[in-house]
């Protein structure tokens, strides 16, 4: 038996941007990944399909699983020949109990490395606004878990120390505990109009911050509803955010947006999205699998001799037709002398990478514009293949027919119905918790709607702004009853996110 590996790795806060490479690494080449409850799920999408995924997440005190049984599982899956990710929120040795677990994973002589993460102390003020040192205001900072009742008989806090001898203080998951803290912190000098902050799910687009001062924010935090997971920040450098602050002025900053793109394509457009301030919601309406069978695409990559234009309509047409291309035993030296167009900009780069020229991309990125631009390069008798998703519009073929070219239409892939995480977006609609719904394809239009009861589906959207990626797709939407409030001048995804980001902006 292969000798099993634990890989500790640090999170980061939250933003899936700030985990390490080599963290990303580690998760990619895990045959398990155990992860916590503030490990971002976004990262499981770096492991391998056939990789093992398991929730032991800890909040406020309701355990999917205890430390010896989290310790017990690592333990078991490395000596079983397992190469192991052990996921966990921030940084493992900084208040993460990476310390108590490494010391177990080696009592039990199992091979592991440690993989520093950014911890939530350091990134959630800088996201904040709130530098925790400043040559003009303090050269001291200190860490200190939130979670120790300072009542308790003997602290491992000393208190009399940390309260005037630090400049800045920050505590971590110390919410539940902040009345004794603060008065903990007042009882031994500090002075009560310290300014404090309080930063719920820093680094993401929910971020949540509260100022006051320590005779103020327990009060504060009472009226708002402050709730955990939180890092507290008391000292001078708070008042640096009202200068600082430039996470929470980003254009869409708050905004919640469903990105109803396929699985494999919506990293793109969260990443897009997260750039300007934005929360995504990755909520797929279609699943890109391979078609029923793919005799007829294969029988057109033994004939491509025959065909004077490839005709190429999505990144997913490319991927799926390139791969095909490969079974057959050929490659894209094959294409020579075939004339090629594509749909887009983005379907273009995806063949531009691979050194192959692009004859053709339509100023509109539409069917139509492809079917005028060809008509004009004079396709009349031309043997033309248009390799495709399996369900789609009928316009291009019947256009380009009309215009007596002849064209083979053949499905490359096709788009079903995933059905999760149904229920959570139906209960943010319904509390009116979502901001902005994006379309990318009139298919992704039409699955959404289908996923919803009818009866119930206006109410749902209402007042929701909807983002459409182009003209077809706005149209698809109208005639299923949804108004499109946002539609970019280029059809492409950064086009979109750019008109969305100016819209919230006006």
């Amino acid at each position: 038996m292969k000798e099993g590996k634990v890989y500790l790795i640090g999170a980061g806060p939250g933003d899936p941007g700030l985990i390490t490479l080599k963290g990303i690494e580690c998760i990619k080449k895990a045959d398990v990944v155990i992860y916590d409850y503030l490990a971002n799920p976004e990262l499981l999408g770096y492991a391998k399909g056939d990789a093992e995924l398991i929730y032991v997440g800890k909040k406020g005190g309701d355990h999917t699983c205890t430390q010896p049984r989290i310790n017990s599982l690592v333990i078991q899956k490395a000596k079983g020949g397992k190469i192991v990710a052990r996921l966990k929120g921030g940084d493992p040795f900084m208040f993460g109990r990476g310390g108590e677990e490494a010391e177990e994973i080696a009592s039990k002589g199992v091979s592991f490395e440690v993989v520093p993460g950014v911890t939530s102390a350091v990134s959630v003020p800088a996201y904040a606004g709130i530098p925790l040192t400043h040559r003009d205001i303090t050269s001291s900072v200190a860490f200190i878990t939130g979670h120790e009742d300072p009542a308790k008989g003997k602290p491992g806090i000393d208190w009399s120390k940390i309260s005037t001898g630090v400049g800045s203080l920050v505590f971590l998951m110390g919410v539940r505990n902040l009345a004794q803290i603060v008065s903990s912190l007042i009882e031994n000098g500090r002075d009560p109009g310290t300014p404090v902050a309080l930063i719920r799910w820093g680094t993401l687009g929910k971020q949540n911050t509260l100022v006051g001062t320590l005779d103020t924010i327990v009060e504060l935090a009472k009226e708002r509803s402050f709730t955990p997971p939180a890092v507290t920040v008391v000292g001078e450098v708070v008042r640096l955010r009202d200068r600082l602050n430039w996470f929470e002025s980003k254009p869409l900053f708050g905004r919640r947006v469903i990105v109803t793109r396929a699985r494999n394509q919506a990293s793109e457009f969260s990443k897009l999205l997260r750039e300007y301030g934005a929360e995504p919601l990755e909520f797929p309406t279609i699943e890109i699998i391979p078609p029923d069978s793919f005799n007829a695409l294969d029988k057109a990559v033994d004939g491509l001799e025959r065909y004077d234009w490839l005709i190429l309509t999505s990144v997913n047409g490319v991927r799926f037709f390139l791969k095909r291309l490969r079974s057959g035993g050929r490659d894209i030296r094959d294409l020579k002398g075939i004339k090629i167009c594509t749909i887009g900009p983005r379907t273009a780069q995806e063949m531009e990478r691979l050194g192959v020229e692009i004859d053709f991309v339509p100023d509109e990125y539409r069917a139509e514009a492809i079917v005028e631009g060809l008509v004009r390069r004079g396709i009349e008798g031309k043997k033309i293949l248009l390799p495709r998703a399996e369900e789609a519009r009928e316009i291009l073929p019947q256009e380009i027919r009309k215009s007596g070219g002849d064209v083979d239409v053949v499905s490359a892939y096709k788009t079903v119905r995933p059905l999760k995480e149904k229920e959570r977006v139906r209960r943010l609609l319904k509390e009116r918790k979502i901001d902005v719904i994006t379309f990318t394809s009139s298919s992704t239009v039409r699955n959404f709607t289908e996923i919803f009861d009818k009866a119930e589906f206006p109410s749902l959207i209402r007042g929701v702004t909807i983002g459409s990626i182009g003209p077809i797709t706005a149209q698809t939407a109208k005639e299923l009853g949804i108004e499109t409030d946002i539609m970019p001048g280029e059809y492409t995804i950064p086009a979109l996110t750019e008109a969305i980001a100016d819209h919230f902006s006006h």
